[in-house]
């Protein structure tokens, strides 16, 4: 321990430096399980589209975006849009495109 004294101290002389990760580790805990859980989703292409609709959800908080409003909004809206303007429908860029 004494040969890395220097990086394990570090977080003293960086007021925005936790001690621990616990963090990272709890924010990333979900996706650890949910992929733990896709091996029994009864088939490869189960599997793949909960791991999308996972990745849709996980999008919509990063975005700050009610989950049930986007997939409501994205349900109504998917058959008469343009298949080229898809991208509206993201969650990143849904606010933006959305019908008042």
């Amino acid at each position: 321990a004494y040969t890395r004294w220097a990086g394990l101290s570090a977080y003293v002389l960086h007021g925005q430096m936790e001690i621990d990760n616990n963090l990272v580790e709890n924010a990333v805990r979900p996706l650890a399980i949910g992929r733990k859980n896709y091996l029994f989703a009864g088939s490869h292409n189960a599997a793949e589209m909960t791991a999308a609709m996972y990745s849709f959800m996980a999008s919509c908080k990063k975005n700050n975006i009610n989950e049930f409003e986007w997939l409501k909004d994205v349900f109504e809206r998917i058959q008469s849009i343009n298949h080229k303007s898809l991208y509206q429908l993201l969650p990143s860029n849904w606010q933006e495109y959305r019908p008042t």
